[in-house]
């Protein structure tokens, strides 16, 4: 039995956009959902309980740092990572792929897995398949990712080849290796900005058969027109009655296209990143808190948003925090962004209820004056 199961609970008429709902070990998730990212067991400047209350079903932890920092072990014998960071909701790891493949000369690929240098002290490690697999079944997630290579962007055609294929034989290793009865593991599709790599991968990776299946290596540097074309060229291709993941992107206008495209889940550091730099969410579009015509504004980030910080924080406050370099800058502004991107999913989810998730698309690009 799979650890998790996953409803088609309705399809909108003019999309492919989909309500569904997908039950874990930890609980139930309404889906399209936007994972906010806890890269090392926190997502930063917020709380669990504060979490809960932007809206969160379900956040994401890195499984490269924290095999490097405390180390998986250390977290298993703490009653794994829901106990060690107080948050009883469903939680997914990333297999550690990307960060290893982020390390440029620190790392070397070879069949077996990756040899690589920790970017902290650059201590010598190595990670395999079935290595991934036990450092994710010690952090004890509800949804484990198969361990995968992300080609660069650009790359040569026969590289993105000779990846797509090494991912496929990776992730039959990782099902190979994966036991952990209450943890799902999800496949992850790649093959570059190829149309035809893209499907070939998808089929493979889909023949093996998982809980759940991802979309990999994009939001790395192509175009957007790119990027939604090939949500385009897999989503026909991936099990209707399976959750549909596409990892590491953010943007609002990038989740519209992905759930008109018909995926479930998304996740990316964007909403605290951004936060941390200044740069607020709104329904018509991104402000920078930082300018100086917000020195006197009393009014909230977004008129039309009803969080904790628009309820209650004016722009001239919260540009005076920045400026000033308070952490309550970065709480404050990680709040909003966090609800605001968790509202735009519950709004998407709401129109595909409604059967006009076309119309919700058309008026999200009308009221956007930037980006």
């Amino acid at each position: 039995m799979s650890a998790i199961s996953f409803e088609l609970i309705k399809k909108d008429p003019g999309c492919a956009a989909r309500l569904g709902s997908l039950t874990t070990t930890h609980g139930r998730i309404k889906t399209p959902i936007f994972m906010p990212v806890g890269t090392q067991a926190t997502v930063k400047a917020m709380t669990p309980e504060e979490l809960v209350e932007v809206g969160s079903q379900i956040i994401l932890a890195n499984t490269y740092h924290l095999y490097l920092r405390p180390g998986h072990e250390l977290v298993a014998r703490l009653g794994g990572l829901h106990r060690f960071m107080h948050w009883d909701r469903p939680m997914l790891t990333d297999s550690g792929g990307f960060q290893v493949f982020s390390l440029g000369e620190l790392r070397k690929i070879s069949e077996e897995g990756v040899k690589f240098r920790s970017h902290i002290d650059g201590s010598k490690h190595f990670i395999s398949p079935e290595v991934s697999i036990a450092i994710q079944e010690a952090l004890g997630a509800d949804i484990a990712m198969c361990f995968d290579e992300c080609p660069p962007y650009p790359a040569e055609r026969s590289y993105v080849q000779k990846s797509l294929e090494l991912t496929t034989r990776w992730a039959r290793r990782c099902k190979e290796a994966h036991s952990r009865p209450d943890q799902a593991l999800f496949g992850i599709v790649q093959g570059g900005m190829h149309p035809d790599l893209r499907r070939e991968s998808a089929r493979q990776i889909t023949d093996i058969g998982f809980d759940g299946y991802a979309l990999g290596g994009l939001s790395v540097g192509e175009e957007k027109e790119v990027m939604h074309a090939m949500m385009q060229e897999c989503s026909d291709i991936l099990p209707e009655n399976s959750p549909r993941y596409i990892m590491g992107i953010g943007a609002p206008e990038d989740l519209v296209e992905a759930v008109y495209n018909g995926f479930d889940m998304f996740d990316c550091v964007m909403p605290t990143r951004n936060a941390r730099n200044g740069a607020l969410f709104t329904s018509f579009g991104r402000i920078n808190i930082k300018a100086a015509i917000y020195a006197e504004d009393q009014g909230p980030i977004d008129s039309a948003c009803d969080c904790y910080v628009c309820r209650n924080y004016s722009r001239a406050y919260l540009r005076h925090l920045y400026r000033s370099q308070e952490i309550l800058a970065s709480r404050l502004n990680s709040w909003h962004n966090l609800h605001f991107f968790l509202n735009l999913m519950k709004q998407m989810r709401e129109a595909i209820g409604r059967g006009e998730f076309v119309k919700f698309r058309q008026e999200f690009y009308a009221a956007r004056t930037s980006c």
